[in-house]
């Protein structure tokens, strides 16, 4: 917008006058035709764009008096010249004139009140655009006079999370509305799921019960999966993307994956996703003990599954904001339908930010990845550790207070699942005579105990303990430890020989 012309003096702070050769960009009419507007009606804050605050004004005293307007109208008070000099009066804010005369001349000066969200627009902007001119002051004068031990690679991941906190900072909002695009837009999405064959509003898991249970893993929402080690997260969270990533399931729709493994390589988890669709025991991969019908088997899946849209990124020590800007880049060149992280406990929070304590910056993380879900409209499956007190009680199955750093995590996701293998703690407790028991009393519970283990061999159990828009519950599952491999229990029994 060019600068409009105004009656009103020249600025007492003097910032209109002589300064470097370049002029940061800004635009001192529209900050004086806004402020005189809301001087001249005070409900023309209702009109203006929420985001605007006192600190975007390029005139710090066009600043101040902006936050004071705001502070009387959010109490009802009634905002003009009369009532504002008190607050300036005595004040070094108008060494060259008096106060009530420069407030009337705003208001006196201004031009057309139905155009200041423009004016607020246009104050917005030239913000937004002197804060990138000191992010790129900064990235170039951390370019020339480098840090010894400061990589390039890093001065470009703190000038991106510059960037994404400056995006997210101005993210605007949707604001209110209407309850008939909200009707539209819920109508639209129970088509979409009456139209899949699998009567599914969001991506596949793969696993029927759990998509009966959760109608599938749904945009925008942070999906917390837990549980105790050896419990096999990471094996349902790999098998869960790449079934995303590769479903050739009527009705179902691939989609592009981003796997950010904190904890294992690349390499590792390829090996799992290999070992899974070839059915060879991943040991024996790893190992390099295949016969030729194995190694066969291998070649053919690679082949199959080289071209899967699933990308995984094995950088340790990912920050959350690293995280978010290789997350948009990913959507911006090749598309994005789900973000799986393996585990969130391995993220850092923020660059630049500091947190007193660890709560903290797990709440910093976890809100952090629920906006980037909202921002990307993508569900994020974040993988979670659970807290020792499991292993303490005698039933071992988890509930939501075992999370560790449990309220901000709990309070950020929408839907918290754990999975469960009976058969681990069961393996581990096999009974053992003791020294006044007879044999008849061993042998019983001992047949107790090999009964338990027959019944829970080869399952798992997946407890979905919260779900904002749904219902809660467990399903059961066939998992098959060679290959770190999840099926529905019911099919599982029933799979040709050979698969």
């Amino acid at each position: 917008m060019a600068e409009e012309q105004t009656n009103i003096k020249p600025f007492p702070t003097g910032v209109s006058g002589t300064g470097p050769t370049r002029q940061m960009p800004h635009n001192l009419p529209a900050e004086q035709n806004l402020l005189g507007a809301l001087l001249l009606d005070n409900s023309v804050m209702e009109r203006i764009d929420d985001r605007l605050r006192d600190e975007h004004f390029y005139d710090p005293l066009h600043g101040r008096i902006f936050k004071t307007i705001t502070r009387m109208t959010e109490r009802g008070q009634l905002a003009n010249p009369v009532t504002l000099k008190s607050f300036f009066t005595g004040s070094d804010d108008f060494p060259d004139m008096d106060a009530q005369e420069y407030l009337t001349d705003l208001a006196d000066g201004v031009i057309s009140i139905s155009q200041a969200p423009d004016y607020a627009h246009t104050i917005h902007e030239a913000h937004l655009r002197r804060e990138l001119i000191l992010i790129s002051d900064q990235v170039i004068t951390d370019a020339i006079q480098p840090e010894v031990d400061t990589p390039a690679s890093t001065q470009i991941e703190t000038a991106e999370a510059h960037l994404f906190r400056l995006a997210e900072n101005d993210t605007a909002s949707t604001g209110l509305r209407g309850f008939d695009t909200i009707i539209a837009a819920s109508v639209n999405q129970a088509d979409l799921a009456r139209k899949n064959d699998g009567h599914l509003s969001g991506a596949s898991t793969g696993l029927t019960d759990l998509n009966n249970l959760l109608g599938g893993l749904q945009r925008s929402d942070l999906i917390i999966l837990a549980g105790r080690p050896a419990m096999g997260k990471t094996a349902l969270a790999t098998n869960i993307a790449f079934h995303a990533a590769t479903t050739t399931k009527s009705g179902e729709v691939s989609s592009p994956v981003a796997f950010f493994s904190l904890e294992m390589a690349a390499e590792q988890l390829g090996t799992r996703i290999l070992s899974e669709r070839a059915r060879v025991d991943s040991e024996s991969i790893r190992r390099g003990k295949l016969d030729s019908q194995e190694f066969d088997q291998l070649v053919s899946a690679s082949t199959e599954i080289s071209s899967a849209p699933f990308f995984i990124d094995d950088t340790p020590s990912l920050s959350v904001s690293q995280l978010a800007s290789r997350a948009r880049r990913l959507k911006r060149t090749t598309g994005l339908g789900v973000i799986v992280v393996d585990y969130l406990q391995l993220l850092t929070a923020q660059l630049g930010v500091r947190s007193e304590n660890r709560v903290q910056e797990i709440s910093n993380i976890s809100r952090t990845l629920k906006a980037i879900a909202k921002e990307l409209d993508v569900p994020v499956l974040a993988l979670s550790q659970l807290s020792r007190a499991v292993e303490m009680r005698e039933d071992k199955r988890p509930n939501l207070s075992d999370l560790r750093e449990s309220g901000s995590i709990e309070q950020d996701a929408d839907v918290v699942m754990f999975v469960y293998r009976e058969e681990y703690y069961l393996n581990k407790r096999e009974p053992e005579q003791k020294m006044e028991e007879s044999v008849d009393t061993f042998n019983i519970r001992h047949a107790d105990w090999l009964s338990k283990m027959q019944s829970a061999e080869n399952k798992a159990e997946i407890i979905v303990a919260k779900q904002r828009h749904g219902p809660t519950g467990s399903v059961n599952v066939h998992f098959e430890k060679r290959f770190t491999h999840f099926t529905d229990l019911t099919e599982s029994t029933h799979l040709p020989e050979g698969f």
